[in-house]
């Protein structure tokens, strides 16, 4: 088939490439316009655009598709679909209905829990031990469109964001690939989702990165693995934040107040909290660079105080 793809992170790259190594046939490659990034703060590309440039496809970076100018150019590609990952934009009515075969999402959950933008950090904080990937027919809301094929994982007790995200990218693409194997062999059977049990995952704020050692030490775990690698989970010492990037939770009950520290060793850091303890195995001091406990303890002994 004839596609366009749209779509802007390294999740997206993922699917594209998938597409690219596939007999179908890339027209063209929508993404954002280019990001400020680095402590320079260059003008960047995206990692989707990137690969395109790679494999010399035409790229096109509209701010907006409410254009009228904007939706006739991407009719006039006359794709059999418009595939969409991670892309950034809202997609109008008529960019839907271009397409000869409408568009497809390819969203790191399984439907119709965690529909929105965060769908793999929130996954991890709410304590799931299961996600995936759905290939979804896009409609005019938010994730609600009729769902084509879902394939799924276990999320382990170690996952962070990071280490799901790659998992998920990897099956996201071969999702793809063999619902377009289906949908050109008239084999795919769109499924409703139940709106009944559909869960929101709202954008992440780095205010809620904030370690409340009030909560218990199986919280907070989830709460570091689902904020590695951004925005990182992080506590007060000294008027200054300290970054928690790998931590778990023990099971032993110690009696003072959430936040103390209560010991200290080469295996980590261990804090008080509300119910059970969190061992902290790697942090960072602003303007340093992350370590593990042992290094950090070189330097630095927070035994006896009390954090947050």
């Amino acid at each position: 088939m004839n596609l366009l793809f749209a779509g802007t992170p390294e999740f997206a790259a993922h699917s594209l490439q998938a597409l690219l190594d596939s007999e179908h046939q890339v027209l063209a490659v929508y993404t954002q316009p280019d990001r400020p990034a680095g402590r320079g703060r260059k003008l960047t590309a995206s990692p989707v655009k990137a690969l395109a440039l790679e494999h010399d496809l035409p790229v096109l970076q509209p701010q907006t598709l409410r254009e009228a100018e904007v939706q006739q150019a991407l009719a006039d590609w006359q794709a059999d679909v418009l595939v969409v990952v991670a892309y950034g934009l809202i997609l109008p009515q008529a960019v839907l209905d271009a397409p000869r075969l409408g568009c497809l999402n390819v969203h790191a959950s399984l439907l119709p829990r965690w529909r929105g933008a965060a769908p793999i950090q929130r996954a991890i904080l709410a304590g799931d031990t299961e996600t995936g990937v759905t290939i979804m027919q896009m409609d005019a809301g938010l994730d609600t469109g009729d769902m084509l094929y879902k394939v799924s994982c276990p999320i382990e007790p170690t996952d962070t964001a990071a280490t799901l995200h790659d998992r998920l990218a990897g099956l996201g693409a071969t999702a793809l690939v063999e619902t377009l194997r289906r949908l050109d062999a008239g084999e795919v059977q769109p499924e409703k989702q139940d709106d009944a049990q559909a869960t929101y995952a709202e954008k992440l704020q780095k205010s809620e990165a904030l370690i409340e050692w009030s909560q218990s030490a199986e919280v907070l775990s989830r709460t570091v693995r689902a904020f590695n690698p951004w925005p990182v989970a992080f506590t007060r010492w000294h008027d200054q934040n300290l970054r928690i990037w790998f931590a778990q939770a023990l099971k032993e009950t110690r009696d003072a107040p959430p936040g103390t520290v209560l010991a200290e060793s080469r295996e980590g850091i261990d804090v008080a909290t509300c119910e059970g303890v969190l061992r902290i195995t790697q942090l960072q001091l602003p303007g340093g660079k992350a370590l593990d406990a042992g290094q950090f303890l070189n330097a630095h002994s927070l035994l006896g105080q009390r954090l947050g």
